[in-house]
């Protein structure tokens, strides 16, 4: 005859092995992945990667329509912040609309790219598209007017909608 006896401190550490197991599980399938962008607003697939050179964030700007300038009149690092203000909370809101999202590039410098829109009709003052890059992918962006009280809009040149 066989005996086999199992300690109370077994039962516990299946137990908390299995947990741990369904848990590393449900985190797999549902935690969202962050690959390829689509903008929700467009309808159409917008490709926000590869993006390295002028020629590069040109063609970025022309898929919503934008010509600009020959060249950005700002090219510079800046750092995501680690904690978002009430402004930033906002900013981020408007880059949730058009697919984007900055709290994960915390605490991460990208490069800015500011570019003068030559094709936006019906606005006083310049007109200029804000790119936000990380190694090569658009994480973020705006086009914004210059003028005091002016406008910010997502790529598409109008106000997110306020589902």
């Amino acid at each position: 005859m066989f005996i086999y006896s199992v300690k109370g401190s077994t039962i516990k550490f299946f137990g908390a092995l299995t947990l741990a197991l369904v848990a590393l599980v449900l985190l797999v399938v549902f935690v969202p992945t962050y690959g390829e962008t689509a903008l929700p607003t467009t309808g159409q697939d917008i490709n926000f990667t590869g993006v390295r050179s002028h020629e590069d964030r040109a063609a970025f700007l022309a898929q919503f329509g934008w010509q600009t300038a020959e060249a950005p009149d700002i090219a510079e690092k800046v750092s995501i912040p680690a904690e978002f203000d009430a402004i930033f909370v906002s900013y981020n809101d408007m880059q949730k609309s058009q697919g984007l999202d900055l709290s994960r590039y915390r605490r991460k410098e990208v490069d800015h790219f500011r570019y003068e829109i030559t094709n936006f009709e019906g606005a006083e003052g310049k007109v200029y598209a804000n790119l936000l890059i990380y190694r090569g992918k658009v994480i973020g962006g705006d086009i914004s007017s210059a003028v005091a009280g002016g406008f910010v809009y997502p790529f598409t040149g109008k106000p997110a909608s306020a589902d």
